[in-house]
């Protein structure tokens, strides 16, 4: 099976493997307000998780999804809020400390802000360029593990 690995410090995603290998590094963001499991601290959680949920197949590159819903509206880079665009990967924590992550809705999805990726600059969820999100969403499936880690 797949795996994917989110280093924070270099800001990057790691598609791996069956055997650990990598297969592909995409450039990301974490939150701006660091790592945390607390609810409502806009932080991103660390450890091992799972994908619940995938939402978003088919839907045209940079759509805005709302309570994970199309919109019908194409997010741009001025954009002030935090979009949620593309597709969604939704996490759920398999770990006593993170296991709230579902319920604070952490996701794996596109941005409007491509601009800022390799930077902490998301508010929670791991921001990834639209394209590449795509790209991540026909390699995943649910029940993909995922570890978010500071350790190389």
């Amino acid at each position: 099976m797949l795996q994917i690995r989110v280093h924070v410090p270099s800001q990057t995603l790691e598609l791996l493997n069956q055997n650990g290998e990598l297969t592909r590094r995409f450039i990301i963001s974490t939150s701006q307000f660091g790592l945390g499991f607390e609810p409502g601290s806009n932080r991103t959680p660390t450890g091992k998780f799972v994908i619940s949920d995938k939402i978003g197949e088919g839907a045209p590159l940079g759509e805005v999804f709302v309570g994970r819903v199309p919109t019908g509206r194409i997010g741009l880079e001025d954009d002030s809020g935090d979009n949620v665009q593309t597709r969604v990967l939704w996490l759920d924590g398999v770990e006593p400390e993170n296991e709230n992550t579902k319920s604070r809705y952490i996701y794996i999805h596109g941005t409007n802000a491509e601009s800022k990726l390799g930077t902490p600059s998301s508010h929670g969820c791991v921001r990834m360029g639209n394209q590449d999100i795509a790209e991540l969403f026909d390699f995943v499936s649910v029940g993909t593990p995922v570890q978010i880690t500071t350790e190389s």
